[in-house]
Parts: structure tokens; sequence; C-alpha cells
């Protein structure tokens, strides 16, 4: 009987225990009890294809040196890949579109605007930002003038991005308007990101726990929505500490509405509006 056939048997509660340790170590993804049927599935595909049937075997070859890594970059990749959509939660890009229209508007552009999404998945989060940015140039009849860093722990997530090809479904999030000027339909029936804005986006990999290992480039946005769910409280702390000193002075910081509740910053103000989570880095006044 082929492998491929064979049941790898439950795995059990220490087990579970001691894989959610190693993800939350590595890449800081917490995994609640509930969430044990799904890594088991992950696991156990995995364990198939290589040939392995028992979790203490594979976990060993996880942690074991540079073959251990290789493996590990390919694990992460189907754990880490987390749902995501075109404008998923509209008002934040929303939000994007007016900071950067109030700039244009009040002279205060002087340079590139510069964009880093944080945790942009197969990339839909970016090409969105794009379009919205795109948009406020167009409208001001000005040279498009900005970049966006896309950052992901996940490479096959990042293939896909910078492939820029979506399913058909996948851009009903997308306006009439948007699709059209924004989308170009493929002969296979998929739809693809259109050039100008693919050009405007470097899609990297990285580890958003080793932010100190990225190249401190000040950014006027740092979007970064449904990914500090995935974290322990104290943990999204550290990470927004860390983003917020990415920021240009009055630059933006956009999270998922109701990510942190507990979150203050000296040199960070919350936006007063409800409806989106976000926060203006604000200039410390002289003693």
């Amino acid at each position: 009987m082929g492998w491929s056939l064979r049941t790898i048997v439950d795995l059990s509660d220490s087990e579970f225990e001691q894989w959610s340790k190693l993800l939350e170590e590595r890449a800081g993804i917490q995994l609640t009890l509930g969430q044990k049927s799904l890594l088991q599935s992950q696991l156990s595909i995995r364990m198939r294809e290589l040939g392995y049937e028992h979790y203490s075997d594979y976990y060993s070859l996880v942690t074991d040196g540079l073959q251990g890594r290789l493996e590990w970059s390919i694990l992460i990749d189907r754990v880490a890949v987390k749902e995501t959509s075109f404008f998923r939660h509209r008002q934040s890009f929303e939000y994007v579109r007016h900071y950067l229209q109030d700039k244009i508007n009040n002279r205060q552009l002087n340079d590139s605007f510069d964009v880093w999404s944080v945790g942009c998945s197969t990339g839909e989060e970016p090409y969105s930002l794009a379009m919205v940015i795109n948009d406020c140039f167009e409208l001001a009849q000005l040279e498009p003038y900005y970049g966006i860093t896309s950052l992901d722990i996940s490479s096959t997530a990042l293939a896909k991005a910078r492939l820029g090809r979506y399913l058909p479904r996948a851009i009903e999030q997308m306006t009439t308007e948007e699709a059209r000027r924004y989308c170009t339909l493929c002969n296979d029936g998929n739809y693809e990101i259109v050039r100008k804005l693919r050009d405007r986006i470097c899609f990297t990999h990285g580890n958003i726990l080793q932010v100190s290992e990225i190249p401190n480039v000040p950014m006027d946005v740092v979007f970064c929505q449904n990914l500090l769910v995935y974290f322990r409280r104290w943990l999204r702390r550290d990470i927004l500490n860390s983003l917020a000193g990415r920021l240009k002075p009055g630059g933006l910081l956009v999270v998922g509405l109701g990510e942190v509740m507990d979150w203050e910053h000296p040199e960070m103000k919350r936006v007063a509006d409800d409806k989106i989570q976000a926060y203006i880095r604000v200039e410390q006044k002289q003693q």
C-alpha cells in the first residue's frame, strides 16, 4: 500500500504543545487548542509527502540544522498563510486615501510617498493600497511618486503576490471602476493587476519578529491589518512599538479594528474615527 494512503495517528495534546511552542518561538504565531485539528492537518500532509509516520521524527527533522531550516521554510508557508482579500475593511483604505489627499492639497508631499504593508500574504492588501494611492496622484494630475514595500513570512504567498493574478471571485470586493482601471482579463479567465501598479510594489520575505534586521526606511504609512491577532498581547505591543519607530513625523499607522486595545506610545496619537484603528506619529514637545 502506498504511503500516501496510510493513516497518521492523531496529534496528542503534548505534541500539540511542543509544536505550538516552536511556532510561537520562531514566528510568534499563537495557536489555541481549538486549532489543533488545523495544525494536525498541515503536519500530516507534509509528513506523508516525506514518508514520516511519527510527529516526533518530523519534529526532529524541522529542528535539525540547515536541513531543518529548509524544511521549516516549507512548513511555515503552509501554516502561516492567512485569509486576505482586496479592500478588506474598506474604511481603513479610504482613510489612507484621505490622508494622502490632505497631504497633496496642503502641499505637504515633498518627497516620495512610502508605504509598508506588513503581513501582505498573497498581495491583495498592497495592491489595494496602490489603487488608492494612484487614484490620489491621478486626481491631482501629479506624476505618481510612491513605493510600497510588502513583507510576509511565506515565500509561497509572496510568489503569488508577485505574479499579481487572481481568480474572478477575488476582485468582487473592488468597485466596477477599480476593476476596469486596474485589472486586465487574461486568456485563462483570471485577472492580472496592471503593470503600473505592480512596478510600484516590492515584495520581500521577512519575519516581523526580526524587524531590527530589516533596513529602517522611514515610512509615510505602515499598514498592518489582521496580523496582530496571531500574537500574544505583550508581543503585539512590542511589534507596534517597532512599527511606530519606522514612521516619518506625521506618519500613519493602520491596524485592524480591535486587534489591540491597550497600546499607548508617547509619539503616537489615535485618530478620532471609531470605524478604523489608526495612529498618527506626533513630534514630542521640547522640554
